[in-house]
Order: structure tokens, then C-alpha cells, then sequence
């Protein structure tokens, strides 16, 4: 998209980076020349000021949903992956994310010895001598 007036930063440049500015994640020399864009180009501050709304909104309706620890790094990771034209693995981040969840719980269940019997891997062991009777 470009709104056909010469800019320092290009318009399709700053849409591609939109959410890091609106989610604060960029460094504050861009973040400079970003506002300065969206002050000069009447397109990408209303395509910014939709996004802007739209973030508030799924803030408020689904903000209070608690979201793994590491969940936005391996997101940010996939993101990453794509912009260098890399593969992306099959398994999705959330599928991926609870996998690595359940296998630091049971892990730590099994270190403190209070493990369920999944855990310890005792149910395989009732089961093969139940098999065996």
C-alpha cells in the first residue's frame, strides 16, 4: 500500500511493522520515525488507528485468558521463521507450548516424588501385572 506521497519510511514498511509499534515493541528511534509517517500519511493512520481499535477490543473481551509463559517467545520465534523464508514446523504454537507445559509438570512431579502414577510411569507397570494374572 503506498499513498502515493514521498515519505522518509515507506507505507508498506510501516504496515509491516504495525504491531510492533503498536504493541511497543520497536526501539524508540523507529518508533520516531513511525509517528512521523503516520503524521504525514492520512492511509496509515487510519489503517493504525483500525488495528489500534481492534487490539482494545480483543484486550477486552479476551484479556483475562492466562497464556503460557513462553508462549509469546515461541510465537515471536514462528514469526521470525517466516520473515527469513525458513520452514515452519507442522505443530502449532499454542499444541506445541502445552506439550512442553505438561512435560516441565510432570518433570517436576516426578523430582518431588509426588507424582501421579502417569507420571512415574507406574499405571504401565499395573497394567503389565494385571496382564500377567
Amino acid at each position: 500500500m503506498s499513498c502515493g506521497d514521498p515519505h522518509e519510511k515507506d507505507c508498506s514498511e510501516v504496515l509491516d511493522h504495525l504491531y510492533e509499534y503498536l504493541d511497543r515493541e520497536m526501539p524508540a528511534g523507529e518508533c520516531a520515525d513511525f509517528q512521523v509517517h503516520l503524521d504525514e500519511c492520512s492511509p496509515c493512520l487510519e489503517k493504525y488507528g483500525l488495528e489500534q481499535a481492534v487490539k482494545k477490543l480483543v484486550k477486552r473481551c479476551c484479556g483475562h485468558d492466562d497464556v503460557p509463559s513462553d508462549l509469546r517467545s515461541k510465537v515471536m520465534g514462528r514469526i521470525d521463521l517466516i520473515r527469513a523464508g525458513e520452514t515452519v514446523p507442522e505443530v502449532s504454537v499454542l499444541e506445541q507450548a502445552k506439550k512442553e507445559q505438561a512435560q516441565r509438570e510432570q518433570a517436576a512431579a516426578s523430582e518431588e516424588g509426588t507424582g501421579t502414577p502417569e507420571a512415574t510411569g507406574s499405571t504401565d507397570a499395573r497394567s503389565e501385572t494385571a496382564r500377567a494374572e
